[in-house]
């Protein structure tokens, strides 16, 4: 489903009448030019793909997606659905876009664009005015379609977090599996010690994948993520995966042991973490933009995964995380981006998948 990693093939022997190499040849040649090593092979890290054109698994989860949305998109194609473009149509899709959780300001700016290319283009058909929806979503969505790097570092550290109920550690799961499957050795970290059934639902997916696990019963969070990730360092692993506690952002001494896992990972590896996710259910509306803005004030996201957008989903949420990582982008622009590295739209480990922003549009008006 993913490529997560390129494998090198390792370079023929030499014959027998090939002239001796030089120490320093040997070495030139055998010096890695990035990333980090499985087994014997070298690996360059490579990003997860978008994908082009749609492969069977990738239609049927589409075809999730649009049904996930399809209240939403019904709601919003019987605008379109008279003979004129005029103020009403605009009036009715603004109370559309409200409705479907795209939050003021996005919606501002949607119906603005969406002027400005209905005009640029001459439209006369409200079916017009549509397309032009989907490729002003589309567009404003593109920033948020970036590719999740494994194999940079060794190993490469990814702290999740989310409120309780997002789906964090089920999504932590999934993206093992996958991980899994492509020959990536992953060790969990069972950091979310304040609730016992945290660190034994992470123990089922560590059996279920065939992957080690770092946890300590009753221990403390940035203790046991330092352990991982030292244990990580030390056995050679290629990805851990830290699972912290579900809080509410408002909970100011939570958000605190947050900030203190990462100092701590920070001094068992320099480098680490190298992401830092957060997982946001699409059912929360407005109040997912709420979480991620605090959750980046604490911590400087990296990524998002939004997860169960197969139920009462409104999906329009995501416009408003767009505009917001805009404007983050251009008032700190040393900041690193915070990108959707995936969507889910169910329980199932194949409902996990990668965001792609013209899909999404797509689905959302479909």
């Amino acid at each position: 489903m993913f490529s997560f990693f390129k494998k090198k093939s390792p370079p023929p022997a030499p014959s027998p009448a090939s002239e001796p190499s030089t120490a320093s040849d040997t070495a030139a040649k055998a010096a890695p030019t990035g990333g980090g090593l499985i087994g014997s092979a070298l690996v360059t890290p490579i990003a997860i793909p978008v994908p082009g054109a749609a492969p069977p698994e990738r239609e049927r989860w589409l075809s999730k997606l649009q049904d996930g949305l399809r209240k939403t998109g019904s709601s919003i194609s019987t605008v379109f659905t008279g003979s004129r473009i005029d103020d009403a149509l605009y009036e009715d899709l603004e109370t559309a876009l409200l409705m479907a959780d795209a939050g003021t300001k996005a919606t501002e700016h949607l119906l603005a664009d969406v002027k400005r290319r209905v005009k640029e283009g001459g439209m006369t058909h409200p079916v017009a005015v549509k397309n032009a929806l989907v490729d002003s979503i589309a567009h404003l969505l593109k920033p948020l379609e970036q590719a999740l790097v494994i194999g940079q570092y060794q190993p490469t550290v990814i702290m999740v977090t989310g409120v309780n109920g997002a789906g964090k550690t089920t999504s932590i799961g999934k993206l093992t599996r996958h991980l899994a499957s492509e020959g990536a050795s992953v060790l969990l970290a069972a950091a979310d010690t304040f609730r016992a059934a945290a660190r034994e639902q992470l123990s089922v997916w560590a059996d279920r994948n065939t992957v080690e696990i770092v946890s300590q019963e009753g221990g403390d969070p940035a203790a046991v993520s330092f352990d991982a990730v030292s244990a990580g360092k030390a056995r050679g692993k290629d990805v851990v995966l830290v699972d912290t506690a579900g809080r509410l952002p408002t909970q100011l001494h939570l958000m605190e042991e947050l900030r203190k896992i990462k100092r701590v990972v920070q001094k068992a590896d320099s480098t680490a973490p190298h992401e830092i996710l957060l997982v946001i259910d699409g059912n929360t509306g407005q109040n997912a933009l709420t979480q991620v803005k605090a959750f980046d004030e604490a911590l400087q996201l990296t990524g998002l995964i939004v997860t169960k957008l197969d139920g009462t989903a409104k999906g329009g949420v995501l416009a408003a995380i767009a505009l917001w990582a805009r404007e983050r982008s251009l008032a700190s622009p040393g900041l690193r981006p915070v990108p959707v590295y995936f969507i889910g739209v169910g329980e199932k480990l194949e409902d996990l998948e990668t965001f792609s922003a013209r899909e999404f549009a797509q689905a959302l008006l479909a």
